[in-house]
């Protein structure tokens, strides 16, 4: 299992698809041709653009793996499978170089950068497509792109906040084509990010408003969906000024929040569990990973969200997290209705529920909750404090109505922020958040309870506070600086 990328990225440049898709989703190559033939008509060029979603919904990225990870490595759950296949290293905080999941995200991520760079390229000089289509195309390689180095520096890097000058990721913007050109140093954390957000706004520019059914606007990049994962960028950097001229794109400057353009509308989902029904394409979905295909997208049982919080279930919830908070145990709020308790006295997260396999619940990528969160988060920063309250009321009360916040008779500053963190970690539960907002917050990763045993506390000067650099990559790049 320990491939590395130029094993994948060789075999990039033969595939190709024999017509073009009637389903957008379906991106499994057909045929082996020559690669000039790959990108010679309209229908094999969008075979492209359909192929780098298809990365993305790799069961070692956002089909599944990549989410468990995150949530493996914060404080909301322990662990109840002890097998290295079920990730307990990843619990533990003890994963090697050498460790295949640490290789895998680390491979797909950079295949999808590599097929990204290579769709970017056959489009500046393609006679195929009208403009207008290449543009879109572009945009969506770009969207991807981004994606996947954000998912690359937040797991390999230090924290921006911490050192962006520090060791990032090798940044490959042109296409690797033959084996024998990996070598590539890090560039700075800085530069990731930078290259990140230039893609997000020329990806903005370019992508269209909204697509023909609420399948493709939630599963491909539309314009909303780029600046939506710029608010989480510029959070992330503590660029709150940002985060606010973003958010006000996308929100509406006073309540009920919600966006309109076109035909397409996102707002949030007055209902909190029709989000979580197993196939939700509603106004607050901005981006998922959807399974709609049942021939050809069917997750692999093990990495499925709903296999791995309910199904086996591998991780459970921790009784010292987020699932000890009145909110989760009040039938007040909906939120609490997607919390179970099993046989075993364990409490389980129901959010992906179709627990016989196949397992192909959409995983959220993007939520308009989060885009609100984000915003309240960064207006409270910037004190303001009447509108993060309110954005934050939004928030709350969709799930539990009749809740009033406490008031603070001191210092309503920090204890507004502390409490807009606090309802993120029960509003984006088993999502892949909560690791993001301890390390762009610079917190120590709390220890946890699981039926394995203990894992430790992670303090931010930790070597284990990052995932360290792959062994494939440090075996194949001769550039390569490992994490100390």
């Amino acid at each position: 299992m320990k491939k590395f990328i130029l094993s994948s990225l060789a075999v990039l440049l033969i595939f190709a698809v024999s017509s073009c898709e009637k389903d957008l989703l379906d991106t499994t190559p057909k045929t082996s041709i020559p690669e000039a033939d790959a990108y010679s008509t309209p229908g094999k060029m969008a075979a492209q653009v359909n192929y780098l979603y298809k990365l993305l919904q790799n069961q070692s990225l956002y089909g599944g793996r990549f989410i468990v990870f995150n949530e493996q490595r914060a404080d909301e759950f322990g662990q109840s499978d002890g097998n290295a296949a079920a990730g307990s290293a990843v619990w533990n905080q003890n994963v090697a170089s050498t460790n295949d999941f640490v290789n895998n995200v680390w491979s797909v991520c950079y295949t999808a950068i590599n097929a990204s760079n290579i769709l970017i390229d056959k489009l500046n000089t393609t006679t195929v497509l009208s403009d207008e289509v290449a543009k879109n195309y572009r945009a969506e390689a770009q969207f991807v792109r981004a994606l996947c180095y954000l998912s690359l520096v937040q797991t390999y890097a230090k924290p921006y906040a911490l050192d962006k000058n520090g060791l990032g990721v090798p940044l490959r913007l042109t296409p690797i084509t033959t084996a024998g050109n990996n070598d590539l140093a890090r560039s700075s954390i800085d530069a990731i990010y930078k290259q990140i957000i230039t893609d997000l706004d020329q990806a903005e520019t370019n992508l269209p408003v909204n697509y023909s059914s609420s399948l493709l606007n939630v599963s491909r990049a539309k314009k909303s969906t780029a600046i939506a994962l710029k608010t989480r960028v510029y959070l992330i950097q503590q660029n709150y000024d940002k985060v606010i001229e973003e958010a006000q794109k996308i929100v509406s400057l006073t309540a009920p929040y919600q966006y309109s353009s076109g035909s397409l509308t996102h707002q949030l989902e007055p209902n909190f569990t029709a989000i979580f029904t197993g196939s939700y394409t509603g106004n607050e979905a901005l981006f998922s990973i959807p399974f709609a295909n049942s021939t050809t997208e069917t997750p692999a049982s093990q990495s499925s969200l709903a296999f791995n919080y309910v199904g086996q279930p591998i991780i459970v919830l921790a009784t010292d997290g987020i699932a000890k908070d009145p909110a989760l145990n009040t039938t007040a709020d909906a939120r609490a209705t997607l919390i179970a308790t099993n046989s075993a006295n364990q409490k389980l997260l129901k959010k992906f529920n179709i627990t016989t396999a196949p397992f192909r619940d959409y995983v959220p990528v993007l939520r308009y909750a989060e885009v609100l969160l984000n915003y309240a988060e960064a207006k409270a920063k910037n004190n303001d404090l009447t509108t993060a309250i309110n954005l934050l009321k939004a928030v709350r009360n969709r799930s539990n109505p009749s809740y009033v916040f406490p008031s603070s008779a001191t210092d309503i500053q920090t204890a507004l922020i502390a409490t807009i963190l606090n309802e993120r970690r029960i509003e984006f539960l088993g999502e892949g958040i909560r690791l993001m907002d301890l390390q762009r917050n610079l917190l120590t990763i709390p220890s946890k309870k699981g039926a394995i045993g203990t894992a430790p506390l992670v303090l931010i000067t930790s070597s284990n506070y990052i995932w360290p650099i792959p062994s494939g990559e440090i075996a194949t790049n001769k550039l390569i600086v490992p994490n100390p």
